[in-house]
C-alpha cells in the first residue's frame, strides 16, 4: 500500500523542566496526547517525532481513518 504524501507540521521546543526536546504534532492533537516524543538533542527529537509521524500515518491507514487534514502554522 502506497503512503500518502502528507506535509504535517512538526513543533519541537526545549523543556528546561523535562532537560530534553518535546515534539508536539499539532495535527494529530485531537487523537494522541502531546508531546508525542522527545529527544536529548534538537536532531533526535526531529528524527523521533518523524518515527512516531510515520507510525500514526501507517496505522491509520491500516485502520481505514481518515488522516487529518495539514495546517500552515506560523512560527
Amino acid at each position: 500500500m502506497k503512503k500518502p504524501q502528507i506535509q504535517y507540521s512538526m513543533l519541537i521546543e526545549w523543556s528546561e523542566e523535562d532537560k530534553a526536546y518535546l515534539v508536539i504534532l499539532p495535527e494529530w492533537a485531537p487523537q494522541v496526547i502531546m508531546p508525542v516524543t522527545h529527544g536529548d538533542t534538537y536532531i533526535e527529537a526531529v528524527k523521533n517525532g518523524q518515527e512516531v509521524l510515520e507510525l500514526l500515518i501507517n496505522d491509520a491507514v491500516k485502520c481505514g481513518e481518515t488522516l487529518p487534514q495539514p495546517k500552515i502554522h506560523a512560527a
